[in-house]
């Protein structure tokens, strides 16, 4: 183990997570409150109120499955030292801002084991990730958004059939009071994945400093002070990516929304009972492109959705890259 870093700069390094939890939060806040906007139940800015306040209360539903694996099952714990904490962090932040800024609802979760991942092999070489944690986690960009698309899609034709006789006023009516339980749903799924990857950021980082003792485990004050940050930034919003959640994938009504959250949630309760940090954005993405094609394949925007999925195929190695070479330039300081 590497000689304990001093506390200001241990401190630094846990408020740098601490803000990639926020940009998680104002980044994915598109993924909890896009629907229920996109259809109108409820205004952008309330609706950002009611996603956070569930993204907080997640951790009173899940245990911490996740933020294990990223902890010790992404890179080998005996090799993070802060220099790798630092470069998983900027490479995940900064493709996190570019990705925001071009409107792109890309992974934040990817973005964080990109950059974790590329630090980890520019210490160590290969040798220093576990490939049995990562292929789990890259298996996930495919599974996460067929499962929801898979989830969402089942949904719709139900509830079509199902009531098949009602008018569309009376659907109408319900699903816009149903939908404020949907969001909340797939609020809580979101705030239970996405907080613990930072949790299991923190926690490694005291791990390998000794602050944790022999065994590895997620601190209380680290549970809520991530789950905190996250809510934040939802507060915040991402009022670019809304749009495209919202809109530019296909146009949605108050049934399909609801559908589409919940197709959404129940993937990522599975996910996060299993321990993979799977994609928030991959997830919902999958349920919109669901419930649109279940109307009918050209309601689906092709083209849109064609380039999320670039972004999502990008994700993972420029993290990794940006991840590498801000643990190189950390070398400086050494």
């Amino acid at each position: 183990m590497d000689a304990p870093l001093a506390l200001p700069l241990l401190v630094g390094l846990i408020g740098v997570a601490l803000l990639f939890d926020f940009l998680n939060g104002l980044h994915d806040a598109a993924n909890s409150i896009a629907t229920i906007v996109s259809t109108r139940v409820l205004r952008p800015q309330y609706a950002v109120f009611w996603a956070a306040f569930f993204n907080f209360i997640a951790f009173l539903f899940f245990g911490l499955h996740v933020a294990q694996t990223v902890g010790t099952g992404i890179i080998a714990p005996d090799v993070v030292d802060p220099r790798v904490i630092f470069g998983a962090l900027t490479g995940a932040i900064a493709w996190n801002v570019i990705t925001w800024w071009a409107g792109i609802p890309s992974s934040s979760s990817h973005a964080l084991i990109g950059g974790l991942v590329g630090a980890g092999i520019a210490k160590a070489g290969g040798g220093a990730v576990v490939w049995a944690g990562l292929s789990k986690t890259a298996a996930a960009i495919v599974l996460s958004p067929l499962t929801g698309f898979v989830l969402a899609l089942v949904l719709v034709l139900i509830v079509s059939w199902t009531l098949i006789r009602a008018t569309p006023f009376a659907v109408d009516s319900s699903f816009r009071t149903l939908q404020f339980v949907s969001a909340a749903l797939y609020s809580l799924g979101h705030g239970g994945n996405d907080a613990q990857k930072t949790m299991g950021i923190i926690a490694v980082l005291l791990f390998s400093q000794g602050h944790l003792g022999t065994e590895f485990h997620v601190p209380f004050w680290v549970v809520i002070t991530c789950q905190a940050a996250m809510g934040l930034g939802t507060l915040f919003g991402g009022w670019r990516i809304v749009h495209t959640m919202g809109s530019k994938i296909t146009r949605l009504s108050p049934m399909q929304g609801f559908c589409a959250e919940t197709g959404g949630a129940l993937t990522l309760f599975m996910a996060t009972y299993l321990g993979v940090p799977v994609s928030t954005t991959h997830t919902i993405t999958g349920a919109i492109v669901g419930v649109g094609a279940a109307r009918r394949v050209s309601a689906v925007r092709w083209n849109v959705a064609s380039n999320i999925v670039v972004a999502w195929i990008v994700t993972l190695p420029a993290s990794a890259l940006i991840g590498a070479a801000a643990y190189a330039a950390a070398g400086v300081f050494d």
